[in-house]
């Protein structure tokens, strides 16, 4: 079969650090792999810097054509695609996957849409394309939510449970190597994507990682992991969602890339204080293997009664330890706050004298938002008036704040003028610059033109839109879903909550 996977390119790009993170369709790498390795031809787009969707269709002919709905700000965009290939080739079969569709599939329950991933990618898709090949009940195939007319949806049954990551060892990034200069983190390019372990056993209430994985937490073998950094360029984003998690292994890997010789010249990694807290070991093990070490830490509250209202499951104590264990060998801190809507103005100034006294400059700020798949989006839906699914970028308002939106935002970009991206504060142009080749000079200017925009009241106020009444996702319909065989409570709870169609009619 000729399998088209497309990356969408998300339309709302003009907060957050989005221009500095963007990074290659890793997903749909391992993907691609699973499905060469059956014997099927692929082609992956990554549609920010690829032709357009009609012209990919007219020259790849694709039997099957598979779209990654990673966050939930792409979802607009995703749809868009979709009835942009149907409008293109109307009877190619079209399936929907990565972490938006499967945390919150409702969105895609749509005629245009023959199926809907709510498994690893690398296990379900190509048993869905075999049996779109072989002609075979598309119902048989575990793992899958298939649309229906009239607002039907089937899930298929649950798949096995002793699916190894190491099933598909490496990702097929041949597949776009046409891209690799486009790919960048910070002033870092090209960068590359790598994953050593998938989940996570915490239970942040705004995040949809755990609820989807249900606690579990999954790593690659050492061999995989070592060979995969081995192949990948200086310049590397790990992208599990907390490194170092299982110390032994942890030291282990490291061990094992020092002793093959496997360095780097930039790592960055994202994992939690407390962790880094408990195990200064690990990071002093590490820290020869990349010449610039950055951890990225969700410090989310400067408070313990912040953290505490998150379920962070840890203290600002151990904020100050996992910083200074860090720092004190040699590692670059960045992390991120999320400011809440109903936060006072004696909530913003608490913020900023934390960041001050811990020399947090680097770190990021985001609005707290009720993302699909969890349990603070089903607690906060009937507030929510957004206009379109663009709005859950965590920079934008999805209902009123306590303060009134022009003074929220006044304090919201105060709080991002303390950063390092404040060209007029301490970090100017010229000290981004000093750090990057002089080839990436260029890019890296436009990157932090553009994010000069996050401390500019009138780009917030020019953007914000809210409905009257909290109609986006209350004027929902439901639709039914008929199990075929056991699935997880949790799973079925997401599944068939009432939700919109669809939020934006799109052409």
């Amino acid at each position: 079969m000729d399998v088209l996977l497309l990356r969408p390119a998300p339309a709302n790009e003009r907060f957050g650090l989005g221009p500095f993170f963007r990074i290659e369709p890793l997903g749909m790498e391992y993907v691609g792999a699973a499905l060469e390795d059956r014997g099927h031809r692929v082609a992956l787009h990554d549609l920010r810097f690829s032709p357009p969707v009609e012209r990919l269709m007219a020259s790849v002919r694709p039997d099957v054509v598979g779209l990654a709905a990673m966050h939930a700000l792409e979802i607009d965009d995703v749809i868009r695609v979709i009835r942009r290939v149907r409008r293109a080739t109307p009877d190619v079969p079209v399936i929907v996957g990565g972490h938006s569709a499967a945390a919150y599939p409702a969105p895609f329950v749509d005629a245009d849409v023959t199926a809907i991933c709510l498994d690893d990618g690398e296990r379900a898709v190509p048993a869905l394309v075999e049996a779109i090949a072989r002609g075979r009940p598309l119902d048989e195939v575990p793992g899958w939510l298939l649309p229906r007319q009239g607002r039907t949806a089937i899930r298929t049954r649950t798949p096995d449970a002793d699916y190894a990551l190491d099933e598909v060892p490496l990702p097929a990034r041949h597949l776009v190597d046409r891209f690799r200069n486009r790919y960048a983190c910070l002033h870092h390019r090209p960068a590359y994507l790598v994953e050593t372990a998938r989940g996570c056993p915490f239970r942040c209430s705004f995040c949809s990682v755990w609820p989807l994985f249900e606690h579990e937490f999954r790593a690659r073998s050492i061999e995989s992991v070592v060979q995969d950094m081995a192949n990948v360029g200086s310049e590397v984003f790990v992208a599990d969602d907390l490194f170092w998690h299982r110390s032994s292994r942890s030291l282990v890997l490291g061990q094992e890339l020092l002793k093959r010789g496997v360095r780097k010249d930039w790592l960055l990694v994202q994992s939690r204080v407390d962790l880094v807290a408990n195990h200064p070991e690990l990071l002093e093990a590490w820290r020869p293997f990349a010449r610039e070490f950055d951890i990225f830490f969700g410090l989310e509250a400067a408070t313990n009664e912040g953290l505490a209202g998150l379920v962070k499951d840890t203290t600002v104590d151990r904020t100050t330890e996992g910083i200074a264990v860090a720092r004190e060998l040699g590692y670059g801190v960045t992390g991120n706050f999320v400011i809440d809507p109903a936060w006072q103005e004696e909530d913003f100034q608490r913020l900023w004298d934390f960041v001050d006294r811990h020399r947090l400059g680097r770190a990021g700020f985001t609005v707290l938002t009720p993302l699909p798949g969890t349990a603070y989006f089903d607690a906060l839906r009937h507030r929510i008036r957004a206009v379109e699914w663009g709005q859950f970028d965590m920079h934008h308002l999805l209902w009123e704040p306590a303060l009134g939106v022009r003074r929220f935002f006044e304090l919201y970009c105060e709080t991002w003028r303390r950063s390092v991206l404040n060209l007029k504060g301490e970090k100017k142009w010229w000290h981004w610059i000093a750090h990057a080749r002089p080839r990436h000079w260029a890019h890296l200017t436009r990157v932090l033109l553009r994010t000069q925009k996050m401390l500019a009241v009138s780009h917030y106020l020019d953007e914000h839109r809210l409905a009257d009444t909290p109609g986006f996702l209350q004027d929902a319909v439901s639709y039914s879903v008929r199990d075929e065989g056991h699935v997880s409570s949790a799973l079925a709870e997401r599944t068939v909550a009432p939700v919109a169609e669809r939020a934006v009619e799109v052409d």
